[in-house]
């Protein structure tokens, strides 16, 4: 069984200005998300779920899956802003529930292994290929998944970034994740400036960027989760449920365990507007180089 890619791309892009999943960075204005889906393609995966808004779906089908929807099956999932929550009914939001809601939206349409994806980052092949033989040949409802990269190369210069930091045994299974919000780079070091003292962090330090392999029965303990979440902090209109903090539960009872598959690729994103100029530098490098074809999806 072929094992399906999960993208989250219902994003508002406040920091960016804009809808930056629809923003074109490559030379025939293909999107980062093009590029996750060559790579997901070549790498064996099936199919596609895109988590949107419904309000720019269109636009969405008509800029990027128009291109690939011949090559892959897709499908597309609403995460809505004030969703039905079960015992609790709707509850007035400022901002979506957060990435592990937008997992969870998905649950009707996945039924087999499957990745998670962030829109915005482009992963590189080489972590598709280590994921995608994973879901094929390991995964199971308590051995899960995630991509691991290495800190100094997930970084912007234009701000601050939200990374997992994690730290993994001598098996290579996750011990931790703790989500840090506000995480810049500068002449002293690197640092998490939403502590007070500034917390300083490694160049080395391993991180999650969203990039997770699953079993589809994860989807059962993700429920139940957003569920207690969503009860707790139903007067916090601005509260978000990262996949992480779910992940780091249940590596802490003891109900997964998570391989990282570590990765030396540089990551890519357009977590401002400034970042997109070296994101296109770094497409037009990559294609030079033939490990893209350009245009992308040249037949």
């Amino acid at each position: 069984m072929k094992p399906t890619l999960v993208v989250l791309a219902a994003g508002m892009g406040s920091r960016y200005g804009g809808l930056k999943q629809l923003d074109g960075i490559g030379p025939a204005e293909e999107t980062i998300i093009d590029f996750s889906v060559y790579d997901a393609i070549r790498a064996g995966f099936g199919k596609v779920v895109f988590i949107v808004r419904e309000s720019f779906v269109e636009d969405f089908k008509n800029k990027v899956s128009a291109r690939f929807e011949d090559l892959i099956e897709v499908e597309f999932v609403f995460q809505p802003m004030e969703p039905e929550i079960p015992g609790l009914g709707v509850v007035p939001r400022q901002k979506p529930w957060g990435t592990g809601h937008a997992m969870l939206v998905a649950k009707d349409v996945v039924k087999e292994p499957f990745a998670v994806i962030n829109a915005d980052d482009y992963y590189g092949i080489s972590s598709f290929e280590k994921m995608a033989e994973f879901l094929k040949t390991k995964v199971s409802p308590s051995h899960l998944s995630m991509v691991g990269f290495q800190l100094s190369k997930t970084l912007s210069p234009n701000g601050s970034v939200s990374r997992g930091i994690c730290a993994m045994d001598e098996n290579r299974m996750l011990t931790t994740v703790v989500e840090r919000t506000k995480i810049v780079i500068n002449d002293d070091g690197i640092f998490d400036e939403a502590e007070e003292p500034a917390f300083e962090l490694s160049e080395n330090d391993l991180v999650s960027m969203n990039f997770w392999g699953f079993d589809a029965s994860f989807f059962v303990k993700l429920e139940e989760h957003f569920i207690a979440f969503a009860k707790a902090n139903k007067d916090n209109p601005r509260s978000e449920f990262y996949i992480p903090l779910i992940v780091n539960d249940l590596v802490q009872d003891g109900s997964i365990k998570v391989e990282v598959l570590e990765c030396r690729e540089q990551w890519y994103g357009v977590t401002y507007a400034d970042d997109k100029p070296k994101v296109q530098k770094a497409v037009l490098e990559m294609m030079e180089q033939k490990l893209y074809k350009n245009p992308l999806w040249k037949k």
